[in-house]
């Protein structure tokens, strides 16, 4: 999840059991130009193993930067081909590649050839309803050497409209036979199980019901997450590891995002003028202060109602 699944996100899912975690997007071209964004989203510090997702729209620079990638620590290459973000797709990249399967095939192809490592592939059902193309495709891939397909359950022109269809899953389930994983829509543990039932797959990919708790991935997996209590720590913890990772500066903003989900999930009662203040402030501390604070307050309150009820 581009902007979302960071190191310091990766580290908290990591550590509360998901059983593998993916970086952001990790554009081809421009880590084989040496851009530091591109870097920085490489990195994968202590998470064994290190699974990084590339993106692009040119064979060569995918085989460049598979070799990079698997020079600086890469265990697994994941070739995105299911971002549905104008950006992405206006750049002939992420799921704009399953309108041409031919091409598409060419980046699989100098991706599995360039590295030693497994290569695996992230999809849609198809560009949109007219194209459901998944099982070709994900049964070319596995013929070029993929070890396994990760596939959302939504065409490209869906975005994240409705609901994702698992039962369109299955069609891959029976294209190929590496190991397959769904995705779309798994809120809760009875979704995981329910997903694998219907689609057929072997594991499960939570990546929207993750933000603003990325412990999540590790609770559908064992029903273990931290207690209410802890969730301001872990909270502060993940903000000051966002300013660490970013510096002071840019991690502030880039920060933002996820204290509005953690806001939305855990203090949605909160006034607005205090949400305001820690959305807005450039002061580090007191943000971290006063989300400490809010949250701490409103997970009281929460447990209260729950005692009472």
């Amino acid at each position: 999840m581009s902007g979302v699944s960071d190191l310091p996100f990766r580290r908290l899912a990591w550590r509360f059991g998901a059983g593998l975690v993916v970086t952001e997007m990790v554009a081809s071209r421009e880590l084989a130009h040496n851009a530091p964004e591109s870097w920085s989203r490489l990195q994968g510090a202590d998470i064994n193993p290190h699974m990084v997702q590339l993106a692009g729209r040119e064979a060569y620079w995918m085989g460049e930067a598979a070799r990079i990638a698997e020079a600086n620590g890469a265990d697994i290459i994941d070739i995105n081909m299911g971002c549905p973000a104008k950006k992405v797709t206006g750049g002939y990249s992420g799921s704009a590649l399953m309108r041409d399967p031919d091409h598409a095939l060419t980046l699989v192809e100098a991706t599995v050839n360039a590295v030693k490592v497994p290569v695996t592939l992230k999809m849609r059902l198809g560009w949109d309803e007219n194209s459901l193309n998944a099982p070709e495709i994900a049964l070319r891939a596995e013929a070029a050497g993929v070890k396994m397909i990760i596939v959302h359950g939504r065409t490209r022109m869906q975005f994240y409209e409705g609901r994702a269809d698992w039962d369109a899953i299955a069609r891959v389930r029976d294209a190929v036979s590496v190991p397959l994983v769904a995705n779309g829509d798994v809120e809760t543990r009875e979704d995981a199980v329910e997903i694998l039932r219907r689609s057929g797959a072997d594991a499960v990919m939570a990546g929207r019901a993750c933000q603003g708790r990325p412990w999540h991935a590790g609770w559908l997996a064992s029903g273990a997450g931290p207690d209410t209590s802890e969730i301001p720590a872990l909270v502060s913890e993940h903000y000051e590891a966002m300013l660490g990772h970013y510096g002071r500066d840019v991690g502030i903003r880039h920060a933002r995002k996820h204290l509005g989900w953690y806001l939305d999930r855990f203090a949605p009662e909160a006034s607005a003028a205090a949400k305001g203040e820690i959305m807005t402030s450039k002061d580090a501390d007191f943000v971290s202060k006063s989300l400490f604070s809010v949250l701490s307050e409103a997970l009281s309150a929460a447990d209260s109602r729950q005692e009472a009820a």
